[in-house]
């Protein structure tokens, strides 16, 4: 069986990341602690900043479960680990790269890596598809 810490690695960054954009969203939108009893419907009230930082922290979220999926199936087939570490790695930094746009509004770049995060776990799936 292949070491899998690496793995374990790129999912626990994938699942973090996604808080990181909520507190730049909290933090910009002047959020305290008394926020606290409605936090998400004080976060769809604001602008500028902190709404493009909740957008990303949504969409972070909804990228999770395809990139868990084809992590751990690429694993389960035993896909190389030299390409699961390098999709998985390409994928996280895209999403990096994809909250920095998000957070400058650049919307075309945006969208391109946005693209291109998406294509990281597909690529994965059509690997595992080929080995069975």
């Amino acid at each position: 069986m292949q070491s899998i810490s690496g793995i374990v690695y790129l999912i626990l960054i994938a699942c973090l990341l996604p808080y990181v954009f909520t507190m730049i969203a909290k933090k910009t939108a002047g959020f305290k602690g008394r926020d606290n009893q409605n936090p998400r419907e004080f976060l769809a009230k604001c602008d500028g900043l902190a709404a493009r930082a909740n957008a990303v922290q949504q969409n972070s979220f909804e990228s999770l479960p395809l990139f868990i999926a084809a992590i751990l199936m690429a694993e389960y087939m035993v896909v190389h680990q030299s390409v699961i570490m390098t999709f998985g790695t390409a994928y996280i930094i895209l999403r990096i790269l994809y909250g920095i746009c998000y957070l400058a509004n650049w919307a075309t770049l945006r969208s391109i890596v946005w693209i291109l995060s998406l294509l990281c776990p597909i690529c994965l799936l059509f690997l595992v598809i080929k080995l069975t």
